[in-house]
């Protein structure tokens, strides 16, 4: 999974980071073997677990994290380092381990998602772009596993492009497929990550038309009459009779994007029967969340879309990820404030579990892996070792499937939605 980089990643930093280095360079600190460590003091309010998303991403942007020439032009001509600090980054490459949990992976309260080890140059330069990849992605996929919960089986369309950032929205749409969510409208997230993805007509190409059975004609005439036509342009009831003289009986679906939906659905439900399309799925969207998608688990509904409420984390945007030193040459360190204390060294992970598979501890050893007990089973994993990443990382395919299986493993309480303690608790062992 090596690979030279087409373009740098060595920029999505804040400044500190390099002038922490420019300041450890000049006192001879930069070298000192050191040990940072990536975890969440709490989730966000009224999470009871959170997804681990981003992984993948991360090892390709530590392989293009490296200093061309244009950018170490950039950095002099802002005199952001001095010509030691320059020269050094001319070579910079990420050398040292990197052990973490699994793409897919839940997480808890001070559970060692990252653990970064080198030295304090090698390592303290990537904390921006570290954070700023699983804060994001880990934000999206824990509100869409939540959502995936809430479907209880229906399939979601991720459709939240338009409302946030271009390439945050390529991100969105990868966490989101990995959270279990179907399909997403995104192109570019389809050709960088294999995301199957949907899509077929807006309000927009009804209204270009001069009328809805002529905007019905077209796409079906285009797209086949297994597409989905969107009906609510004008009268709801008007459109689905129109949908089914113009495609047929075998209509694919029908999409309602407003309104109360549940209601909505259900008089759509009678009317499609009573035309004969009895097979015509419903879809809707407009503004859903998780809470939203539970309140129609009894609604006539196939599939849902979802767009602001998954791009923006469903009201936790960020993971709250923090990323800490806590080695320095074999010495625990810690900061030691008195609302943001973290605790020093290395530490490990397993988690316990009852014999019917049921988790029931989240175990946090300060130390290296011991071997795990009765139902017990070791987090983390080697993402890099020498700066390169290990052989037979996780595909996507692959952390989806792990997230499948994970998520089956948590007590129903833990499924909630309601706010709550954490699914389980973590115990923190000296």
């Amino acid at each position: 999974m090596t690979c030279a980089p087409a373009t740098s990643s060595a920029l999505l930093t804040d400044r500190y980071e390099l002038t922490m280095l420019d300041s450890a360079l000049r006192d001879g600190t930069a070298h000192r073997p050191c040990l940072f460590e990536v975890f969440a003091r709490r989730l966000p309010e009224g999470r009871r677990y959170g997804v681990v998303a981003g992984i993948g991403r991360l090892v390709e942007e530590i392989a293009r994290f490296r200093f061309d020439e244009q950018t170490l032009e950039f950095l002099r001509a802002a005199r952001v380092l001095d010509e030691a600090g320059l020269d050094y980054l001319a070579s910079y490459r990420f050398t040292g381990n990197i052990d973490g949990y699994p793409e897919g992976e839940l997480y808890f309260p001070y559970s060692p998602i990252l653990t970064l080890s080198g030295s304090f140059a090698d390592a303290v330069v990537l904390e921006t772009l570290v954070l700023s990849i699983l804060n994001h992605d880990s934000a999206v996929a824990s509100a869409a596993a939540r959502m995936v919960t809430a479907a209880a089986g229906r399939p979601i369309i991720e459709m939240g492009s338009r409302r946030t950032h271009e390439q945050a929205a390529v991100a969105a749409a990868r966490a989101a497929y990995l959270a279990g969510f179907e399909a997403t409208s995104n192109l570019r997230a389809s050709r960088l990550y294999g995301v199957p993805t949907t899509g077929t007509a807006a309000h927009a190409f009804t209204l270009l038309h001069d009328d809805e059975r002529a905007a019905f004609a077209s796409q079906v005439a285009t797209l086949g009459a297994n597409t989905t036509l969107l009906v609510d342009t004008y009268d709801i009831a008007r459109g689905i009779e129109l949908a089914v003289e113009v495609a047929g009986t075998q209509l694919g679906a029908i999409r309602i994007d407003s309104g109360d939906l549940g209601v909505t659905a259900r008089h759509a439900r009678e009317q499609l029967d009573a035309l004969g399309a009895r097979s015509t799925k419903i879809v809707v969207s407009g503004d859903l969340d998780e809470f939203a998608m539970a309140a129609l688990a009894a609604a006539p509904v196939d599939a849902y879309g979802a767009g602001t409420a998954v791009v923006t984390g469903s009201g936790a945007p960020t993971a709250n990820l923090v990323y800490k030193l806590v080695e320095v040459d074999g010495r625990p360190v810690a900061k030691r404030s008195e609302h943001k204390a973290s605790v020093g060294g290395r530490k490990t992970a397993r988690r316990a579990h009852k014999p019917t598979g049921t988790a029931i501890e989240e175990i946090v050893i300060s130390g290296p892996a011991a071997e795990p007990g009765e139902g017990e089973r070791l987090i983390q994993r080697p993402l890099l070792r020498g700066g390169e990443p290990v052989a037979d990382l996780p595909t996507l395919a692959d952390s989806r499937e792990h997230l499948r299986a994970a998520t089956v493993t948590l007590p129903w309480d833990g499924l909630k939605l309601s706010r709550g303690e954490p699914a389980i608790p973590t115990r923190l062992v000296p």
